[in-house]
């Protein structure tokens, strides 16, 4: 059973390590999709040994969008990921697993290609090319995820606390309106940005920009809180935390009572109610807390 969780700094990584994490999830943003900070090679390398010598494990996210000028760089990346032993990557392009097979000592890769990762058959034909886990698409059902997880050898990972990005664009969304209202304002995660439904004034839905394109979340964090014996006794014993939009000192104190879940859980004593209260006295009074797609019904979904 692994509980991950992303790190937006040194100092949270080590953090989040002493507050019982199994995996932390990080990179560098030429490579990496939605991720709470930027981290250099030095800084990786850094976080990698700090893990390491923890005993826990890091992934470090090559699951961009690629393009040209990112598979000339992508080669030089990986080679110091390996030097610096990093236990997995993330990865969802083709062209991209490519190079981690070509390499002489070939990174361990987890398949991640976003919203597309819907079937157990897409899973097992990446297992085949060598791929020693997956991430479900965050749109997904519990039917659905209960059905891949049953039909796999592999583990696949699921969020239980975070945000859902519903669309993103290699376009500067932000940056291009700007031009068009004539002002220039900071496009970027830090400036906290938001746009409003049509027809709902309360709602906030996170919009940033940064070298990816646009990103849009929803307005509420997914939580599996009150599922999580469920997901336990499916099979699915891979969670993932999400901090992208969360303060960090929060974040932490988020991650330290999903490992004391997990540790319930273990046990079999895991109580629901209580969870879910302490997780809704922690969790930010502007986002709100919902089980995003799991409960909904697959045909509403399609």
């Amino acid at each position: 059973m692994e509980i991950i969780a992303t790190a937006d700094s040194m100092k949270q990584a080590e953090q989040l390590l002493r507050a019982g994490v199994d995996r932390l999830y990080i990179g560098n943003s030429q490579f990496g999709l939605r991720l709470p900070y930027s981290f250099s090679v030095e800084e990786l390398r850094e976080i990698v040994h700090l893990a390491h010598q923890e005993g826990k494990k890091v992934t470090v996210a090559v699951n961009s969008l690629m393009h040209n000028e990112h598979m000339e760089k992508l080669p030089g990346f990986l080679e110091q990921l390996a030097d610096m032993e990093v236990d997995a990557v993330t990865c969802g392009d083709p062209g991209a697993i490519m190079l981690l097979s070509e390499m002489a000592q070939p990174i361990p890769f987890i398949y991640d290609a976003q919203t597309f990762v819907t079937s157990a058959e897409q899973i097992s034909f990446w297992e085949k090319q060598g791929a020693i886990g997956a991430v479900l698409a965050r749109e997904l059902t519990e039917g659905e995820i209960k059905t891949i997880a049953h039909s796999l050898t592999i583990p696949v990972e699921v969020l239980v606390y975070g945000p859902t990005c519903i669309h993103q664009s290699k376009r500067k969304l932000v940056t291009n309106y700007e031009r068009i209202v004539e002002m220039e304002d900071d496009t970027s995660k830090e400036r906290g940005l938001y746009l409003r439904e049509p027809n709902d004034e309360t709602s906030q839905l996170p919009i940033y920009e940064d070298e990816s394109g646009t990103h849009i979340f929803a307005s509420e964090d997914v939580s599996l809180v009150p599922y999580l014996a469920d997901l336990y006794e499916a099979g699915l014993k891979t969670w993932k935390l999400d901090g992208v939009l969360a303060e960090s000192e929060n974040f932490v104190q988020i991650a330290s009572l999903l490992v004391e879940a997990k540790e319930a859980t273990l046990k079999g004593q895991f109580v629901a109610e209580y969870f879910v209260n302490k997780l809704t006295e922690l969790q930010p009074q502007t986002r709100k807390l919902d089980a995003g797609f799991y409960l909904k019904n697959p045909d509403d979904v399609k």
